[in-house]
């Protein structure tokens, strides 16, 4: 079982003083885009401007079956999320009119501390997914991808990116991996060399915890631990 990604996010900040707080990914069709706007602006506040937004379209229809969101709209309703949330981030006064979101007349309130916004990343493999990256994403972030795959998974951005404009106001694209297997200096630096900017580890046994939480922070300092002695930090 997995905690909630708001209220995980919101206990690591008041838990936490340094690192960034990213959702690796949240699924943001099944969400209400206002709602999650005010969310997460209030937790990079509360973080410090420490929040990283990593969205994804979801690919079990039972749950959008449970929730009432049709399973065939969740691509749609991912991209104008995403343009909804940048809306209601960067405008005093925001303003939008969409397909599944129409907003006029309101505010939302505290805005980010991160300027212009806090980053959005966009997880996905799919041709789709790839698209919303580079039209729409500040970075793209895959899971469990081991040198390889990361390198394909850039090249594949790469094409994607002479097919579709990006907007200037994006900037350069920034690529986020959870990397499959151990880390060690020699794996840094492979991924580095494909082009990779940031390691997320995360041990598989943490994945679905089940222990007390004492016992789940032991492993996760143990983990830190032995991955910094493996990198010779």
């Amino acid at each position: 079982p997995l905690a909630d990604t708001v209220a995980t996010l919101a206990f690591l900040a008041g838990a936490t003083e340094r690192v960034r707080l990213a959702s690796g990914i949240l699924l943001l069709p099944q969400r209400n885009p206002v709602v999650l706007a005010k969310e997460l602006a209030g937790i990079d506040v509360l973080s410090g401007g420490r929040l990283i937004l990593g969205v994804g379209v979801g690919s079990v229809e039972g749950e959008f079956e449970a929730i009432g969101v049709p399973f065939r709209e969740r691509g749609a309703r991912t991209s104008e999320h995403i343009e909804v949330i940048r809306t209601l981030w960067t405008q005093e006064q925001p303003a939008f009119e969409g397909r599944f979101t129409t907003l006029s007349g309101i505010q939302s309130r505290p805005l980010p501390i991160q300027q212009p916004h806090p980053p959005i990343v966009i997880g996905g493999y799919s041709p789709a997914a790839m698209r919303r990256t580079i039209t729409q994403g500040d970075g793209w972030y895959g899971f469990m991808l081991d040198v390889e795959g990361a390198a394909d998974a850039i090249r594949t951005l790469e094409q994607t990116a002479g097919e579709v404009e990006r907007p200037d106001h994006l900037g350069p694209l920034e690529i986020s991996i959870t990397p499959r297997g151990r880390l060690d200096r020699e794996a840094v630096e492979r991924f580095a060399e494909v082009g990779v900017h940031r390691l997320v580890p995360m041990p598989r046994h943490l994945m679905l915890p089940t222990d007390t939480p004492d016992a789940i922070r032991d492993d996760v300092v143990a983990y830190v631990e032995s991955t910094a002695e493996s990198l010779g930090l």
